[in-house]
């Protein structure tokens, strides 16, 4: 006669079992719960966000930060990807593309570094910008759109790329081992956003070149970060400025410098270039 558990022994093995998969479920959940929950699920929908503070960054450059719906939550933008504000001024719907300057390590908020342009300031913008002269009037608590990711250019890491030559087009991988970059006012953003995602992985062998032109060196944005990261990381990120107006008996060598970033480029690397947007 073969072996016939009791039913004492049944039960044990019943709630043995119950009582694994009940620390297996909870296990998940845990896991679960610490995961960061993404804002951005839809490129196509708009995402009402709330004014947490302001900031002056410069003389006419403000950083604005926006709470995400929970402390748990991040923004959800891929390397390389921005995001759209959208607002209806003076009876036109506006709409700016801007890239942050915090990233989906950063929960519960997303920062925006913009440069003001106020009517009758600049003379190539008489009337100012209209957005950002519209987030310059907000109130803490106000709410503005966003729309995001876009963009036809993903950083995948470790020199990987995916690019679409339109946004119909599939997007296509390449590889550069040296990435020669340049950018013009709050152009930074997205370059700063792409050198600082390459730079954090110690197993990226990819080297950044940055020349970054500016007006005058009072124009100059997120200086402190760049030479941070260029101290941080002095053999994989080298960092150049150009001004327009330079100071009174300092030389700036634009054509000597752009040369330099376009060679290094063309050495196995891309060239990228990025100017002021979403005025």
């Amino acid at each position: 006669m073969g072996f016939q558990p009791s039913p004492g022994l049944l039960a044990s093995l019943g709630v043995g079992l119950l009582t694994l998969l009940g620390l297996a479920v909870g296990s998940y959940l845990v896991r679960r719960s610490r995961r960061p929950r993404v804002t951005l699920l839809d490129p196509n929908e708009k995402y009402l966000l709330r004014l947490l503070d302001t900031t002056t960054v410069s003389h006419n450059t403000k950083r604005f930060r926006f709470a995400l719906p929970t402390a748990h939550h991040v923004l959800g933008l891929p390397v390389g990807k921005h995001v759209y504000l959208s607002a209806r001024i003076d009876g036109s719907l506006v709409i700016r593309p801007y890239t942050p300057v915090t990233s989906d390590e950063d929960q519960g908020y997303v920062d925006l570094v913009i440069k003001v342009y106020l009517k009758g300031v600049h003379p190539k913008f008489p009337e100012g910008g209209k957005m950002s002269q519209y987030l310059n009037n907000l109130k803490i608590g106000d709410v503005v759109e966003f729309r995001g990711p876009s963009g036809l250019l993903t950083y995948i890491g470790k020199g990987n790329f995916s690019i679409q030559l339109d946004k119909k087009s599939p997007a296509e991988p390449r590889v550069a081992k040296r990435l020669g970059m340049i950018a013009g006012g709050t152009g930074i953003t997205p370059m700063l956003q792409l050198a600082r995602a390459i730079l954090k992985d110690p197993e990226d062998p990819t080297q950044c070149f940055l020349l970054f032109a500016n007006q005058t060196e009072k124009d100059i944005i997120l200086r402190e970060d760049l030479e941070e990261l260029q101290a941080q990381h002095p053999g994989r990120f080298k960092l150049w400025f150009t001004l327009d107006h330079p100071p009174a008996g300092s030389v700036c060598q634009l054509s000597r410098r752009l040369k330099l970033v376009t060679e290094i480029a063309g050495k196995g690397g891309w060239f990228l270039q990025t100017s002021e947007k979403g005025i």
